[in-house]
């Protein structure tokens, strides 16, 4: 009998399959929001709802030379979890007490709204580079868990 995928390993495979909807030229993310193993959310990254593509503009930060990690603000699209939390905003789902799964580890922007929303936990599978962001997701006391590190918790 083929082993069943545990919790943490079913919503990143889900959270994999979101990113395959992002319209970003340098890299492809998801983010699911779950809550008592149930999907509240999702997003990717990529231009706000009714403009164009980076496909169809080009990319600002390939144009200017800016390396992963840094000035993002300069960038058209939003990222997966920015994505995530608007979206259950706009529904009016709350996500108080819930887990966010994304595929790379937040930058700092990202790490502060995850804050103020009361996730309580982040599960990823590829680092990012923003410490401050690492420091302050540790400073709220959400739990951050790397699955390619094997570090894994059952929900």
């Amino acid at each position: 009998m083929e082993e069943r995928l545990s919790w943490d390993d079913y919503f990143m495979e889900i959270t994999k399959l979101v990113a395959n909807r992002s319209t970003c030229l340098r890299r492809h993310v998801g983010a699911v929001i779950v809550r008592d193993k149930r999907i509240l959310a999702t997003g990717y990254n990529g231009a706000p709802k009714g403009l164009r593509h980076c496909s169809e503009t080009g990319c600002l930060r390939e144009k200017m030379g800016v390396p992963s990690g840094r000035m993002q603000e300069l960038c058209r699209g939003l990222h997966a979890e920015q994505n995530a939390i608007i979206q259950s905003a706009l529904f009016g789902v709350s996500i108080e007490n819930s887990q966010m799964y994304t595929v790379n580890q937040p930058c700092v922007v990202c790490a502060k709204m995850i804050i103020n929303s009361g996730i309580k936990r982040i599960v990823y599978s590829e680092p990012y580079p923003d410490p401050l962001a690492e420091e302050m997701i540790k400073e709220a006391g959400i739990e951050l868990v790397n699955l390619k590190e094997g570090v894994k918790n059952d929900l």
